[in-house]
């Protein structure tokens, strides 16, 4: 008996050691906060300047996706690269401490804000893949990412766009859209890509990286998708002091 509880404790510390080895990326697309180019109620000029990544609301600013996972124990600081192309300002790629999962993030200028969010969308539908070299390891973001996030205003709100959103295989592709009113205008979309809509909202919103971050969190656990979508819920409600009733009513998974 003592033989077989002991094969079976080594057997279930292969599994958790293979399900941490497993390689999954993440790519998230930030759109510059940019008080000229969106129509967005403006913030103060250093923080909604669309074409300075560094002190951007949610890029370089204490809230935004570079400073914040900069500060996370969670996440180690890879790489960063700047001019990317004509659309991309700055590129960083993050690796996770305790898991196989590396995260992609890329800093869109704001006024670009149309590129970025067709970017996304197709990425969701599993296209424009984009290769990543880490210490020999070959890394795809973009279209063969796991997971895909959207940060940044609602631009849907002011446009349409057209793309390629015709699933290219079969793959389960995970999204993440924190925007104001983010499920009703990129459901139409989404329903073209296939992709599972993991966390996205109902009202208007601060798309910062603390709602990003608690949601990844349960996403590198392999959690169910409420309960990724509560850690972001719980994040909303603990940085942004609304009451936990209402950032679950903002924070939804699913369509």
């Amino acid at each position: 008996m003592r033989k077989i509880v002991l094969l079976l404790f080594i057997w279930s510390g292969l599994s958790v050691a293979q399900n941490n080895s497993e390689l999954k990326t993440i790519h998230v697309y930030v759109a510059l906060c940019d008080n000229l180019n969106q129509g967005i109620v403006p913030v103060p000029k250093t923080l909604g300047n669309g074409q300075d990544a560094k002190s951007n609301l949610y890029w370089g600013a204490m809230y935004g996706v570079k400073s914040y996972f900069k500060r996370s124990k969670d996440w180690t600081l890879i790489s960063t690269k700047t001019n990317i192309d004509g659309f991309v300002l700055e590129r960083l790629l993050f690796k996770h401490k305790t898991t196989n999962t590396y995260l992609l993030a890329d800093a869109y200028d704001g006024k670009y804000i149309k590129n970025t969010t067709i970017d996304f969308l197709e990425a969701t539908a599993g296209r424009k893949e984009v290769m990543v070299i880490s210490e020999t390891q070959e890394l795809k973001f973009g279209g063969g990412s796991n997971l895909l996030a959207y940060i940044g205003h609602d631009g849907l709100m002011e446009f349409d766009v057209k793309g390629n959103l015709k699933p290219l295989n079969e793959n389960k592709r995970d999204a993440i859209i924190l925007a104001c009113i983010s499920k009703d205008y990129f459901k139409p979309y989404l329903k073209q890509t296939k992709a599972n809509p993991l966390v996205w909202s109902t009202g208007l919103m601060s798309p910062e990286a603390y709602s990003l971050k608690w949601a990844i969190d349960g996403w590198v656990l392999n959690e169910s998708d409420m309960q990724i979508r509560e850690r972001a819920s719980q994040a909303y409600h603990y940085y942004q002091k609304c009451g936990i009733r209402g950032a679950r009513n903002l924070l939804v998974t699913g369509y």
